[in-house]
């Protein structure tokens, strides 16, 4: 290998190079809830001067109620057919790190839209994710009626195999959001590279 082409491979790492490359493409980061999607994104958008969005946040702006209200009211396929409407709309736009819901990538039609970006799984591990869900105040609809760890078990592993679909695995252990921030920066290039 020459010295030159060692030069330029160290440089892929610089956000800068990579967001060069990226040109413009969203990435999207996909977990379970707990996974910290929402905590890593903004970090990591900082890093590539690109803008961040949380799925979540913008769908109960639109629908004028929380999460849990809507699936108490309306149901989960509504609360599914707001998210894909935001997702598309979201889609329309570039330079963005998107911070989706756990349950987005169970809609095949999503998956269209992700991948016209880079499909980031924020991977924390069952163990870890159950004890962060047990310490989060947030309200999980889809684990309020049976808060029980058979029921977080049987959800993790229906949604595990469209996550083992996404363009990027990251596992996370206890590093911050930042850190996972720059994780994901270290992985990008072998991404984009292929």
């Amino acid at each position: 290998m020459s010295p030159n082409h060692f030069c330029f491979m160290n440089d892929l790492h610089a956000p800068d190079s990579i967001r060069q490359i990226l040109s413009g493409s969203n990435l999207y980061l996909v977990g379970m809830m707990g996974s910290g999607k929402t905590r890593t994104g903004p970090p990591l958008a900082k890093q590539l001067s690109y803008g961040f969005v949380d799925l979540d946040v913008v769908v109960e702006k639109l629908a004028r109620k929380s999460i849990p209200r809507i699936f108490e009211e309306d149901g989960e396929i509504a609360f599914r057919e707001i998210e894909k409407q935001v997702l598309n709309n979201i889609g329309q736009h570039h330079s963005l790190v998107v911070a989706t819901g756990g349950g987005v990538v169970t809609n095949f039609e999503n998956w269209g839209i992700l991948h016209h970006g880079i499909v980031i799984w924020i991977d924390p591990g069952p163990d870890r994710l159950w004890q962060r869900l047990q310490l989060d105040e947030v309200k999980r609809p889809l684990l309020t009626k049976n808060n029980s760890l058979e029921a977080f078990e049987k959800l993790l592993t229906e949604r595990n195999s469209f996550y083992k679909e996404a363009d990027l695995h990251v596992t996370v252990e206890e590093e911050s959001p930042e850190e996972v921030a720059s994780k994901i920066l270290e992985k990008l290039p072998s991404i984009i590279s292929s």
